[in-house]
């Protein structure tokens, strides 16, 4: 069970998605509510009932469709507005009507803010807060406060801020949230006022926190240190400006790094995972360099790294990625030697000896292929083709021979640009050709190898081009410069990429492409040699 003293707090459905780009349906957040409830978040703050439309139809909807097995729902709204009476107050009305367990109110603890955004007094505002935490209680609420500019605000008057924290926690907020609103501030300065804050009210205190110093973990852990009972976040950092702290993050660190099982231990290594099917869902591309879920969290490079690794995997890893749900990937490339091919080869699954002839071969192969511009770092099945040729002492016989290949553009009259290509094959002895038409060069071959070989290779059928990228290679200018292209493809749940060189861009996207084919083919799925599903990093 997790540790129910702690109450670890996802903000994502209504603070992330202040974030620019990332916009969810009523149907997007219903799914993301159930992925943290899931992974056993202790609450969920689901939006802003009656300010947003969309939000008062998920409180809705959540009543009959949100079944939650560990999180408790929150409703997300302001105190009272100054001189209305609580009881009539619409905004106040509305979060009573979204039938949450908790409501989290938002309230001003900066003088500044007090009067010239409220425009109220000091007194009013204390006022607000606790007849609306009150009202609420009574009504069968169990209550946070959000102290929004909390630190700026102890800053400017320390004793107007902590009359704040008083106010609420006398009128039965169960807990008040500090919030770094701005962002500013630094993990010495939030452990200082945390502490006193602690130690002049008694009361008990979250954290809430912005990324604009880079910090939001940081000083959330900082909080946590210093007696904060409560933690606010995101999935993935997101938010308005900067963003919030990662609750991901914070998870893992309150887990693993300070023994505060927080969420269970058994749910943590559902992270990764989750983290994925939430990035599907709000369509916004998760920082592959985020601590413990991202793509290249466990991924090593470095030759030095990998001769460690190859000893012991803790050697640099700060932990086991396992526990989070991640892996440790090597990356192949002229960086590397010997320790990286061979490391690479066993986690795709090849059974290789340690300082073996075929190793040191490939390694070369690497360092000279790299030296012409290749990159294998994106491309695990161009070198899953290049290890199997040193393994097995020389290229494979290919499963159909290429004759001729050729594209052209026109422009129609009417202003139509058309891309048409060829291909003539030879399978089995037999003369194969085929046309294929596309936006560009490179999706009219894909067409035209498709149409020519999926009769006669079904597990073509599923192979599909997802991303394609290219760049130049040389100091020169103008179109004689050479070029490598890295193509990236989906294979059923598989994903993975292919390289390829030449100074002619078709040409170099055309090797990219029989790679893939090749490795599809040749190598045949993943599974079949006891390999994990190909992962390649992200191609832009």
């Amino acid at each position: 069970m997790a540790e129910e003293s702690f109450q670890l707090y996802d903000t994502t459905l209504r603070d992330g998605t202040q974030q620019e780009g990332l916009v969810l349906t009523v149907e997007d957040k219903l799914a993301v509510a159930r992925r943290l409830d899931a992974l056993g978040v202790g609450f969920i703050e689901g939006g802003w009932p009656g300010a947003v439309p969309k939000d008062t139809e998920f409180f809705r909807r959540a009543r009959g469709e949100l079944d939650l097995k560990n999180a408790v729902l929150a409703a997300f709204g302001a105190t009272r507005r100054p001189g209305i009476p609580v009881s009539v107050d619409a905004q106040v009305r509305a979060l009573l009507a979204a039938e949450t367990p908790v409501v989290t109110l938002v309230a001003k603890s900066h003088t500044g803010h007090v009067q010239h955004a409220l425009r109220t007094t000091l007194a009013e505002n204390l006022a607000m807060i606790g007849s609306t935490v009150r009202h609420l209680v009574h009504a069968g609420r169990r209550v946070f406060l959000d102290a929004e500019h909390y630190f700026d605000g102890y800053h400017v008057n320390r004793e107007y801020a902590l009359a704040v924290v008083r106010t609420a926690a006398e009128a039965g907020a169960e807990t008040v949230v500090l919030c770094d609103t701005n962002g500013g501030s630094l993990p010495d300065e939030v452990r200082a006022v945390v502490a006193d804050t602690i130690a002049m009210t008694g009361a008990p205190i979250g954290i809430h926190c912005h990324d604009d110093t880079g910090c939001a973990v940081a000083n959330t852990m900082a909080a946590v240190d210093a007696g904060a009972v409560h933690a606010q976040g995101t999935a993935h950092g997101y938010g308005e400006r900067c963003g919030n702290a990662n609750l991901f993050t914070v998870m893992a660190n309150l887990v693993l790094k300070r023994g505060r099982e927080v969420v269970p231990l058994e749910k943590l290594r559902d992270l990764s995972r989750a983290g994925r099917a939430i990035t599907e869902l709000t369509g916004v591309r998760s920082n592959p360099a985020a601590p413990y879920t991202g793509l290249s969290a466990f991924t090593h490079k470095a030759g030095l790294h990998a001769s460690a690794l190859r000893v012991d995997p803790d050697l640099y890893q700060h932990t086991d990625p396992a526990r989070v749900g991640n892996r440790m990937r090597t990356l192949v490339s002229d960086m590397g030697g010997r320790s990286s091919i061979e490391l690479k080869a066993r986690e795709l699954g090849y059974d290789v000896a340690a300082g073996s002839e075929e190793v040191a071969r490939a390694a070369a192969r690497v360092k000279e292929l790299e030296n012409r511009g290749y990159s294998f770092e994106s491309a695990d099945a161009s070198f899953v083709l290049l290890l199997r040729e040193e393994l097995a002492g020389g290229p494979a016989t290919p499963p159909f021979e290429v004759d001729s290949w050729a594209v052209g553009v026109s422009r129609r009259r009417d202003g139509e640009v058309r891309t048409e290509a060829s291909v003539r094959l030879r399978v089995d002895g037999e003369s194969v050709t085929a046309t294929g038409h596309g936006n560009g060069p490179v999706n009219a071959l894909d067409t035209a190898l498709h149409s020519a070989l999926d009769p006669y290779f079904p597990a073509l059928t599923g192979l599909e081009l997802v991303d394609y990228q290219v760049r130049v290679l040389t100091g020169q200018v103008g179109s004689g410069a050479a070029a490598r292209v890295l193509i990236s493809y989906r294979d059923g749940e598989r994903r993975w990429g292919t390289v390829g060189v030449d100074e002619n861009t078709v040409a170099a996207s055309w090797a990219a492409l029989l790679d893939a084919v090749h490795y599809v083919l040749l190598d045949g799925p993943a599974e079949a040699h006891g390999s994990p599903t190909l992962a390649v990093a992200a191609t832009g």
